[in-house]
């Protein structure tokens, strides 16, 4: 289990529910440290001076922004206040919220074991679950305020952290979004999503370069030499025929014929 890296509650009306907030999420990647190639001595980072070319201690470094400094001091000016709750403002349909919007996930469980608070924890992840609504709230993390969607999960609360509106940009402007298509191509295209519509399985779905990085450094450790495969440069050619291309594709997929290639 994660630590805990935030606790409070979350009020939902007259309802007050003590939580605790856990990452959702855990990183796999391999992380590697950075050696000087000539001796293999760990590289540093340091901060400097780009006018006397020497290290600058974390407390003499100031910040700017668009020709304004300001020290930390007048920076905390602007930092939310500080509170121990999660104030549900409203519910809206999961449906209805762009997946581009969610940002962190994170597992919100109860603050206690005592019968009161896993009672109004359990009553809320049910409604929730049973309604398919998505509650909206605001909380600080830290010296950051965030927007955010919870939700239940297997009757479970999870918090996500939220994009505000004016960080999506939106599509106007996006090259091909919009314009005229042919129905007959639609058609096929239609018929083709469904061909290749399965049940949504997170299990067989793998990441396959961690797979092949942890291959290389175990064969490494033994030995062995490390080829790179040569980088394909060629571009793949714009589809001369869209309608033979998606008739082809419905063709392969009655056949239980592969359609993707590599």
């Amino acid at each position: 289990m994660p630590r805990p890296i935030w606790s409070g509650s979350l009020n939902f009306g007259l309802v007050n529910v003590p939580v605790r907030l856990l990452s959702a999420t855990r990183d796999l990647d391999l992380h590697f440290r950075q050696l000087h190639a000539k001796d293999d001595t760990p590289v540093e980072t340091r901060r400097m001076c780009s006018e006397e070319d020497v290290e600058v201690a974390y407390e003499d470094i100031g910040n700017e922004y668009d020709g304004v400094i300001l020290t930390d001091a007048e920076l905390s000016a602007a930092d939310p206040k500080k509170t121990k709750t999660i104030e549900i403002e409203a519910f809206v349909k999961l449906e209805e919220i762009d997946p581009i919007y969610f940002d962190h996930p994170y597992f919100l469980v109860p603050a206690g074991e005592t019968d009161g608070t896993v009672r109004a924890y359990r009553l809320l992840a049910e409604v929730m679950g049973r309604t398919d609504r998505v509650a909206l709230g605001r909380f600080v993390l830290r010296t950051k305020e965030y927007l955010v969607a919870i939700r239940a999960r297997e009757q479970a609360l999870t918090l996500s952290t939220m994009r505000f509106h004016d960080e999506v940009r939106p599509t106007d402007g996006i090259p091909g979004a919009g314009g005229r298509t042919k129905k007959a191509e639609v058609e096929r295209a239609l018929k083709m999503i469904d061909a290749m519509t399965v049940e949504w399985d997170p299990a067989g779905y793998e990441d396959e370069y961690r797979k092949r990085l942890q291959a290389i450094v175990r064969k490494k450790r033994k030995g062995g030499e490390i080829t790179a495969p040569k980088e394909d440069t060629q571009a793949a050619a714009p589809v001369p025929d869209l309608m033979a291309a998606l008739e082809e594709t419905l063709d392969r997929l009655q056949k239980g014929e592969p359609v993707l290639n590599g």
